[in-house]
């Protein structure tokens, strides 16, 4: 067996219950290879992260957002951390002054804001099931957690609560209690209280709670903090049981991992938020920024806005999903190839140079000083002028990306596997203390173990069972392991399917592989099990394409660009180029395009929240394009 040098094997097969034989060897992270870190005394529950916090930094800022002046945004406005805890305890009364009682389901529905943070720590002090609601659902899935998961009390965000309103009156059989993070609309409130709904906006919200006091109930770690649903690539949302012990554990892991490569946190750290507080990651790098008495400052929930916000609030620590810094990675190519000669070839010498210095082992800051000064200073400022550490995490960041964001960004970066199941990390930067895996004969999936792990799904036994079996979760994803020692994910089970001659494909990598043509933003490949090849649909890179039109004297907008054979066998050439150069097999090649102008996006119900492509939902939508690809592309069929 090869030596591991980021997962270490900590002891053979196991009796499972039933008295077989365990499955394969068992692995820890080399990082936990002297078990996890002493408990902190007092450190029990989420509630706990926070009010020890409040106890030892006080007066730090912890949350601020832009001032608004005449109907521009100014600088941050902070809150300390005593005077958010001053809030959440006015919160928690009032909630509890509407008869909700510990173990009662509260739902969180908006983007990131102070009150989301607020509300959810209010839920962490009663006892309550913290439910999120990604600000981007509909009004149907919406509908369906409040329903499933019998949320009593829902707080909102101003301009949602008319989505919130579609969801009546089938969601007003649990719910009683509507308070809203700003202001309610007279129509809005007469609607509301036709159903016999009680509505608030935040102020009146916190003034039931006046003059009153309600002890909190004692946690444990093993108490479910929130019921986290997955966003879901195929079927109805699964809610996933998180326990105050999970999150606990998963941010007591990551701190551990960077004070060993020498990154530790502090209390003068800056976070960014804007990656939706409704999914695991963003969840769990904000209870570590919270833990460090560090700050958080909430963007103002326009993507447009988003590079100004950064400029503002130079935040220190960046996490993204690779959707994000993939539209980083081409726009940074897009400027380097229309830079002149003189910019391009300074660029890529200098790139070169650090490149190369860094494949020697030499450390991203000290690999060429020289080139970050001159060369990369201009893409640092781009991120605020003080970003050291990038995490990307939510789904596969492609090799190309990772690799030159490491050169270019003047910041270490550290890309994370994980599930919602898994509380968001599993190996690299988002290691498992106590996390094992193990690979099962004749399959190549993995399965894992240990306190991170979710609790199962809500009232889904049935599904429960199928991926929790002898306290192992089974993933579903295929791993490789590499010479390193490290676990490369190869994709999802379900992402594997095989071709007419009876070849197995694995979509998603080579998604990754066609993503390195920069004259594309995104592709989705497809492969019929009837079929001997595979088709796409790509979202062209539309200044590339008209780049491109222009050298070639083609006329046209760029939807029509989209629609030119010419375009199409273009961009065709170039992805066969690439899947030549990486090597991949005949039958890996794409044999036909269609060009979408319009990215892929979640109003079409195609992407998740977190960018994850829905593949049955893609190709419900692109059924006539695939139909008529496989019907023209020049290939014979086997």
């Amino acid at each position: 067996m090869a030596q591991r040098k980021y997962l270490i094997e900590v002891e053979k097969a196991k009796e499972a219950k039933d008295g077989k034989p365990s499955m394969g060897p068992v692995y820890r992270s080399f990082f936990a290879k002297d078990g996890f870190p002493p408990p902190v005394p007092g450190l029990e529950s989420c509630w706990d992260v926070f009010r020890m916090s409040v106890e030892k930094y006080p007066n730090n800022p912890m949350l601020g957002r832009r001032e608004i002046v005449n109907g521009k945004a100014g600088k941050y406005v902070w809150q300390t951390y005593k005077q958010v805890y001053d809030v959440v305890i006015k919160v928690g009364n009032s909630i509890r002054s509407c008869g909700v009682e510990p173990g009662a389901k509260c739902g969180i529905y908006g983007s990131n804001s102070a009150e989301w943070i607020m509300s959810m720590e209010a839920c962490n002090a009663h006892g309550l099931y913290c439910v999120p609601l990604y600000d981007t659902l509909g009004a149907s899935a919406v509908e369906f957690i409040i329903c499933h998961s019998e949320v009593s009390i829902v707080f909102v965000e101003e301009k949602k609560i008319s989505e919130l309103l579609k969801t009546f009156p089938n969601s007003t059989q649990h719910l009683k209690t509507i308070v809203s993070f700003g202001k309610v609309a007279p129509q809005e409130q007469e609607e509301i209280e036709k159903f016999g709904l009680a509505v608030y906006s935040w102020d009146e919200f916190l003034k039931l709670g006046e003059n009153k006091q309600y002890e909190l109930p004692v946690k444990t770690k093993e108490d479910i903090c929130t019921i986290m649903y997955t966003s879901g690539t195929t079927g109805d949302p699964k809610g996933v049981l998180i326990s105050n012990d999970s999150i606990v554990t998963l941010i007591a892991g990551v701190r551990s991992l960077l004070e060993s490569v020498k990154e530790s946190l502090t209390s003068e750290d800056v976070y960014l938020s804007y990656l939706p507080l409704a999914h695991i990651f963003d969840r769990v790098i904000e209870e570590l920024f919270i833990q460090h008495g560090a700050s958080i400052g909430f963007w103002r929930g326009d993507v447009k806005l988003l590079i100004e916000d950064i400029g503002e609030l130079k935040p220190t620590i960046f996490c993204a999903v690779p959707r994000v810094l993939e539209r980083v990675y081409s726009g940074l190519q897009q400027k380097v190839s229309t830079g002149g000669f003189l910019k391009k070839t300074l660029f890529n010498v200098a790139y070169s140079h650090k490149f190369s210095s860094m494949k020697k082992g030499h450390a991203h800051h000290e690999a060429s000083p020289i080139c970050d000064k001159i060369v990369f200073k201009k893409v640092r400022q781009g991120l605020g002028g003080k970003v050291r550490l990038i995490l990307s995490g939510a789904a596969p960041l492609s090799n190309h990306v990772e690799t030159f964001l490491r050169v270019v960004s003047c910041a270490h970066v550290l890309q994370g596997y994980g599930l919602t199941e898994t509380c968001a990390g599993t190996f690299n930067l988002f290691l498992r203390w106590d996390m094992m895996l193990f690979q099962a004969p004749h399959e190549e999936k993995f399965a894992l173990g240990g306190r991170p792990c979710f609790a199962g799904y809500y009232k889904r036994e049935d599904l429960t069972a199928e991926v929790l079996i002898d306290g192992w979760f089974h993933t579903g994803d295929i791993g490789e392991w590499q010479p390193d020692g490290s676990m490369k994910i190869i994709d999802r089970k379900k992402n594997i399917f095989k071709l007419s001659q009876g070849e197995y494909v694995a979509v998603e990598n080579l998604e990754n592989i066609y993503s390195l043509v920069s004259d594309i933003d995104s592709i989705w490949v497809y492969g019929n099990s009837f079929e001997s090849f595979l088709v796409a649909v790509a979202n062209p890179n539309q200044q590339a394409l008209e780049h491109w039109a222009q050298e070639h004297g083609i006329s046209g907008d760029f939807k029509s660009l989209c629609e030119n054979p010419n375009a199409r066998e273009y961009i065709l050439g170039e992805l066969t180029k690439i899947g030549k150069e990486k090597k991949l097999k005949g039958f890996e090649l794409i044999k036909a395009i269609h060009l979408d102008p319009e990215p892929f996006d979640m109003e079409r119900d195609l992407i998740t929240p977190t960018y994850k492509k829905k593949r049955p939902q893609l190709l419900k939508y692109y059924q006539n394009v695939i139909d008529n690809m496989y019907k023209s592309a020049p290939v014979p069929k086997k």
